[in-house]
């Protein structure tokens, strides 16, 4: 199912060329993605000012992503850990915007251990914006991230939008 975003919204211009080349470049299936965090929230409506593109995918896309997009990268994909959270990460520059590729993301869970990897397939929902089908990780999805990682004043934005939108 593609969802739509609300009448009036509007995506600002620089984010609409970079989600428009990354489609363009990811297009083809072979790796499984979805825009995140900020971005990946705005799209369906959330009334949030994305900073940055951040990517989610499974490890072997995140080097996929960074291959594709070499002429871009300003920070090599590589496994990368901090307390909360670890994954394989490496970022991009595109149009002067930060593009974040997370693959592979585990959260430590509350009893400390290291949840499995994110599978994002059974998480994804498509927005459609410019004509383009960009997948997005689900409402419910970053609510529980949010609150997972402590970030509880992102999942409270969420929350209505959860219970309207899932």
């Amino acid at each position: 199912m593609t969802e739509r975003p609300p009448a009036g919204f509007a995506i600002a211009p620089p984010f609409a060329s970079v989600l428009r080349l990354l489609h363009t470049g990811l297009a083809g299936g072979a790796v499984r993605w979805a825009v995140a965090s900020s971005l990946g929230v705005a799209l369906p409506g959330v009334p949030v000012t994305p900073r940055d593109v951040d990517l989610q995918t499974d490890e072997g896309g995140a080097y996929e992503i960074a291959r594709r997009f070499s002429a871009y990268i300003t920070r090599p994909v590589a496994f990368t850990a901090s307390e909360k959270i670890r994954s394989h990460f490496g970022t991009l520059v595109i149009e002067s915007i930060t593009v974040e590729i997370m693959g592979g993301i585990q959260k430590r869970s509350a009893g400390g251990r290291w949840e499995d990897p994110v599978d994002i397939a059974p998480h994804l929902r498509f927005v459609e914006i410019g004509g383009l089908r960009i997948p997005v990780l689900s409402l419910t999805y970053e609510y529980e991230a949010y609150r997972a990682l402590g970030r509880t004043a992102q999942a409270d934005l969420l929350l209505p939008w959860v219970d309207r939108h899932g």
